[in-house]
């Protein structure tokens, strides 16, 4: 199966392990309105398959996902934040989260495990559809980044859920403040990684097929005993990210964060 317009490729085997390959190759697998519709659709999809065990999920290519299609921060620093993410952020579209959100909480969501595999880069808005997965099997010179302050916002994505879950809070804080590139050796350490691999994909195919030998009843009744133990109030963090972005996607200082980024310059801010 494929969707909107060649964005997202889903298979499953006969063992019930799915593939979803995010297949925008030749813009590193950045998001854009079709890449958020086919992720949202493939996880619906996924959803509803009564045989599904195990689900692998990467981009092709030399990347995981770049984040942000480059054409929604020019949209943003012209001020045209119309559709630049979405409706309204504060809409909840998909359960507890607003369209954008689902890309990273449906995964969550799903009754089995999801293990993402990662190389290349996976920054911003990537980031967090990797967070959003069980497992994180990395390559050790993947690249990682919190890096929505560079373009004056905030881990809208249902990052700040994940991340509050794996990450020690004065990490995140610096992470987040900064927006720094770490590697994958660094993410495993800081916890943004489960493990590093030099083929994550493989390795990522090998534990989901490890996972459809084992009892479906078991894996799907520990996913739902590890979701309810997370200690993050997910309902209130999701909302809050969106109330937080809402008020910054368009403001000066976020357009001229955009514009400043695009046009490779120092900001001025006000």
């Amino acid at each position: 199966m494929s969707n909107s317009e060649e964005r997202v490729r889903v298979t499953v085997n006969e063992h019930g392990v799915a593939e979803v390959a995010m297949v925008r190759a030749d813009k590193m697998n950045a998001i854009d309105a079709a890449m958020f519709e086919a992720l949202n659709r493939a996880i619906l999809q996924l959803r509803d398959h009564a045989g599904l065990r195990a689900v692998v999920l990467h981009g092709e290519g030399r990347a995981f996902c770049a984040g942000l299609d480059m054409g929604r921060f020019q949209q943003m620093g012209e001020g045209k934040t119309a559709g630049t993410l979405g409706a309204d952020l504060l809409d909840r579209t998909h359960g507890l989260a607003n369209a954008a959100q689902h890309v990273g909480w449906g995964w969550r969501e799903l009754p089995v495990p999801v293990i993402a595999a990662v190389q290349g880069v996976a920054f911003g808005g990537g980031l967090q559809i990797a967070l959003g997965a069980d497992v994180r099997i990395v390559h050790p010179q993947a690249r990682m980044s919190v890096m929505e302050v560079k373009w004056g916002l905030v881990p809208d994505m249902s990052g700040c859920v994940f991340m509050t879950e794996l990450v020690r809070a004065d990490v995140l804080r610096e992470l987040t403040f900064s927006g720094r590139i770490v590697e994958g050796v660094e993410a495993q350490a800081i916890g943004l990684a489960t493990r590093v691999a030099e083929d994550p994909l493989a390795e990522a195919r090998e534990f989901a097929a490890r996972i459809a030998a084992s009892s479906p009843d078991a894996i799907r009744a520990a996913k739902r005993l590890l979701n309810g133990a997370s200690p993050v109030n997910a309902k209130d963090v999701l909302l809050a990210e969106a109330h937080e972005q809402k008020a910054l996607i368009g403001s000066p200082n976020q357009r001229e964060a955009a514009l400043a980024g695009l046009e490779k310059r120092a900001p001025v801010f006000r």
